[in-house]
């Protein structure tokens, strides 16, 4: 499984030591790369498996992400070489630098799926891309397991809100939810968590804010308006919501209004009054009419109330279809 038919050499390499352990930082051609490398799967005959199927949608996606081009950047790959390789040094006046002779393969550790992205885009592509990787010199199988648990259970990814937060220079919605959190002027100023943690008085996400956006500005006469206009209709909805409703908006225990599956709701609704207030022919958005239209709204929003137990899409579309009625009457 990991023997290698010849040696191969790989150069550049920058040899360190991380808590005791020699490891080695370098990069090789996805070509030669995946040649050197194997996975230990869970079910491994020898009980010291432990890599999970191969999610092919995962390398699909990676593969898609590469597409992009010289913005396609990606984190080095962790392998363990098993005493299969050898380092040396090209001058003993730097004696961390020098290069690899691989007898044999490494056992990959993390980036299961980015070298199964890189395997289809390369074939697809008929291409080669400079996979980086830190390769520790000899973990025993025992601390191979064990870094491998430690990557996948106590990582935390950044979760999409803050992913939201780090995409609004390329994403409409993105910069618009992220404005209507920041802007004082904003119904979600004081209500809104950029970060995705809720805490007292917090407990809207810019996650939430987006996918609601999202659900506003869904058709395209909306979509295609530019970010400031959607910012100043979107500003202009949500605020008047608050307005009509100033008591219901600011208390999250006592009043629904600003649970999601409302404020989806809303934003379902939303949309239909939009277009409403789009003059025929034209490309803009009357911001006179969308208040005119919210402020004909009359709901009991209570916690015990009848939105007690709405829950879900389903119940944001149920309530959409009253709300919608209710602005824009036959």
């Amino acid at each position: 499984m990991n023997t290698l038919p010849a040696q191969i050499v790989i150069e550049n390499v920058l040899q360190c030591k991380m808590r005791g352990k020699v490891a080695y930082q370098s990069h090789f051609p996805s070509s030669v790369g995946l040649q050197l490398i194997y996975v230990k799967p869970f079910d491994l005959p020898s009980g010291k498996g432990y890599q999970r199927p191969v999610d092919s949608k995962r390398c699909e996606d990676f593969a898609s992400y590469l597409s992009k081009g010289e913005d396609a950047l990606f984190t080095p790959i962790l392998l363990n070489a098993a005493s299969n390789w050898e380092f040396s040094y090209y001058d003993r006046q730097r004696p961390s630098y020098g290069r690899l002779f691989c007898r044999g393969k490494a056992s990959l550790m993390d980036g299961q799926h980015r070298m199964g992205g890189i395997e289809k885009y390369t074939r697809e592509t008929n291409s080669d891309l400079n996979v980086p990787f830190l390769a520790f010199h000899s973990l025993d199988e025992d601390e191979e397991v064990k870094l491998f648990d430690t990557i996948n259970t106590k990582a935390k990814g950044i979760g999409p809100s803050l992913s939201k937060f780090l995409r609004r220079d390329s994403d409409d919605i993105s910069w618009v939810a992220t404005e209507l959190m920041v802007r004082k002027e904003s119904p979600f100023y004081n209500i809104g968590s950029i970060i995705g943690k809720r805490s007292k008085g917090r407990h809207v996400t810019l996650q939430n804010v987006y996918r609601t956006l999202h659900h506003l500005t869904a058709d395209y006469r909306i979509s295609s308006l530019s970010k400031e206009e959607k910012l100043a209709v979107a500003m202009t909805y949500y605020d008047t919501i608050r307005q009509t409703f100033n008591s219901e908006w600011s208390d999250y225990k006592g009043f629904r209004l600003t649970h999601i599956v409302c404020l989806d709701a809303l934003s379902l609704a939303g949309n239909h009054v939009l277009l409403k207030c789009m003059p025929e022919g034209k490309k803009r958005i009357d911001l006179t009419a969308i208040q005119r239209h919210v402020k004909r709204l009359s709901l009991d929003w209570s916690s015990q109330g009848p939105l007690k137990y709405l829950k879900g899409m389903s119940g944001s579309r149920t309530l959409a279809t009253d709300l919608k009625e209710q602005m824009l009457p036959a």
